[in-house]
């Protein structure tokens, strides 16, 4: 659990965050000079807030009323930044165990475990130079963890890397926000990663925290696209697989009341998954549709309609006791007569969700670690 309760100054950034998560993935997210990394460096103990609260797991890191002000190293919060920073003359083995050894730490987690969740062991004696930017990041992210820390922040650690690479290192993250067994910041302005990493959601923008909450409850929201960027609006599905169609290489999720077909294998049969959907890749219909090439159309429930001056509005609709989000025009709901409470059929395109989350383990399954 992480407990964040301040203020501070840093330059002429005003900083008020307030937030609580339970176990799990949280994720910070806000675009570039909304003061993420000054939130994270507070919180590790480089910048001390002005007032208020931080603990994790129970235990108070920084209390400005009772005077509590943990060194850095008191707080054991292993962090892992956008550049790894690996020892260049070290193997990876001695790199991933530098921090235990200089730190003085217990050897708490076992270094076969970390090797096997990171996939690291054809690398263990290889040097820096000869890997790839996604092996270095998953090196640090090992170091970071045999740290023995009782938090672990991740300060936008894909964001140096290309496309290929992120794809790479994604799987990784997957396994590590699963089983690392320790609450996780992770900082982004990827809804993409945020989306598929994490279970709570933090809004940070121009040093305020406007909202938090689970992530699907919040990318839900229609009152945030400002601070999440409107284009990047979506909503997350929770859904089971049911079948996988080799023929057509299309597998079945059913989504509690709807099925979705989505290319390729994604999961086996039985197996949880998440689903991105993104609000300009739903349309609505007022009569189901006959002849259409989307394979994906199934009834719901318009929930909310929001008030806007443009010529966009953004429509929330209930499918199974889940959200799911439409950006369409404002003269097509005119013209489709379109209200709260109306049944549609919501029509996807397969080849739109494209981008297909692994289901996290839900907050209560995490092992707590002090």
């Amino acid at each position: 659990m992480l407990d964040v309760d301040i203020t501070g100054r840093v330059g002429t950034l005003d900083l008020e965050a307030r937030f609580s998560s339970e176990a799990g993935v949280t994720s910070l997210f806000g675009q570039s000079g909304a003061g993420k990394t000054t939130l994270t460096n507070m919180i590790a103990g480089l910048i001390r807030p002005r007032s208020g609260r931080i603990a994790v797991n129970g235990t108070v890191l920084f209390d400005a009323e009772k005077g509590i002000d943990l060194p850095v190293q008191a707080r054991r919060v292993g962090q892992v930044f956008q550049d790894a920073r690996l020892f260049p003359h070290l193997s990876v083995r001695a790199n991933l165990t530098y921090a235990r050894w200089a730190g003085r730490r217990p050897e708490t987690r076992d270094l076969d475990e970390v090797v096997r969740l990171l996939g690291l062991s054809g690398l263990l004696h290889r040097k820096p130079r000869t890997l790839s930017g996604g092996e270095r990041q998953r090196v640090a992210i090992g170091r970071a963890l045999l740290s023995d820390p009782r938090l672990l922040i991740m300060d936008e650690p894909l964001a140096n890397l290309d496309q290929a690479r992120r794809n790479d290192i994604l799987p990784y993250l997957d396994r590590l926000c699963v089983e690392a067994g320790i609450p996780i910041l992770y900082v982004s302005h990827s809804i993409e990663e945020v989306a598929r990493l994490s279970n709570t959601l933090v809004i940070l923008s121009e040093g305020r925290t406007p909202a938090y909450g689970p992530v699907a409850e919040m990318l839900a929201r229609t009152d945030l696209g400002r601070a999440t960027g409107r284009h990047e609006a979506s909503a997350l599905l929770e859904g089971t697989v049911t079948a996988f169609d080799p023929d057509w290489s299309l597998t079945h999720v059913d989504i509690g009341g709807a099925s979705l077909q989505i290319p390729d294998r994604i999961a086996d049969p039985g197996e949880a998954v998440r689903l991105r959907i993104r609000a300009r890749d739903v349309a609505l219909a007022v009569n189901p549709p006959e002849g259409l090439s989307i394979r994906n159309a199934f009834a719901a429930t318009i929930t909310s309609i929001s008030s806007e001056t443009g010529p966009y509005a953004e429509i929330l609709c209930a499918v199974g006791g889940q959200t799911l989000r439409a950006r369409i025009t404002r003269a097509s709901v005119a013209d489709l007569d379109l209200y709260r409470g109306r049944q549609v059929t919501v029509l996807i395109k397969s080849v739109a969700i494209d981008r297909r989350q692994r289901a996290a383990i839900p907050a209560e399954a995490n092992r707590d670690a002090n």
